[in-house]
């Protein structure tokens, strides 16, 4: 199994390089897909958010505002660190027991946005960084998600800074153009980790008896 870190910042473009690795045959673990179940309704997650946080976080259906409590936690860090102390664990525990099932000769791409954030870069084999410049990043979230200018700004100096991102890269992919520019540069990406994978089952093989 050759295990990938794939982080960016956001508004940077990984979840379209997360999706074309998953066309290549890659096994992705989304850990913001899986931040979002943890917190489904029922969960001990969202119970425990609900404890920090209060009801307000929740919507009139007994579900998490997702909205309305990120505008709260982007806003404060110290709330930032809270909700992170629960759902992260949480997270780690679901990406291990997804990687399990993925199966010895997988290439396993972990989608995590707050990978240098959090000091994870060691637990995997590499990491891939998919790059944009802070003013495509203001752009895209503004222009493309509709975010409020400063609500932009607040979430963008939540995470990593960009050079922080790059010190822990093994390769990166530069998103800083047109979305026909992201195609090749990923293809590329997929030939170097299949080539990587062959290697290391080649050496786990060891000499033929």
């Amino acid at each position: 199994m050759l295990k990938v870190g794939l982080t960016g910042g956001i508004g940077a473009g990984k979840s379209e390089v997360s999706r074309l690795l998953a066309q290549y045959g890659a096994v992705v673990v989304d850990a913001d897909r899986i931040a979002r179940e943890v917190v489904e309704p029922g969960t001990p997650g969202l119970a425990a958010v609900v404890e920090a946080f209060g009801e307000s976080v929740l919507t009139a259906d007994g579900r998490l505002d997702r909205p309305g409590l990120g505008a709260v936690v982007f806003a404060d860090p110290a709330k930032l660190r809270i909700l992170n102390a629960i759902v992260h664990p949480l997270v780690g525990a679901r990406s291990a027991e997804l990687e399990r099932a993925a199966g010895p000769d997988a290439i396993v791409v972990h989608d995590v946005p707050l990978l240098a954030e959090n000091g994870l870069a060691p637990l995997y084999d590499l990491v891939v960084v998919v790059d944009a410049a802070p003013g495509t990043q203001l752009a895209r979230l503004t222009a493309l998600r509709g975010m409020a200018e400063e609500e932009a700004r607040a979430r963008m100096a939540a995470q990593a800074t960009r050079e922080q991102r790059l010190a822990v890269a093994t390769l990166v992919i530069d998103n800083d153009g047109p979305l026909e520019a992201l195609e090749p540069q990923v293809r590329k990406v997929w030939e170097e980790l299949t080539e990587r994978a062959a290697r290391s089952a080649a050496e786990g093989a060891g000499p033929a008896e």
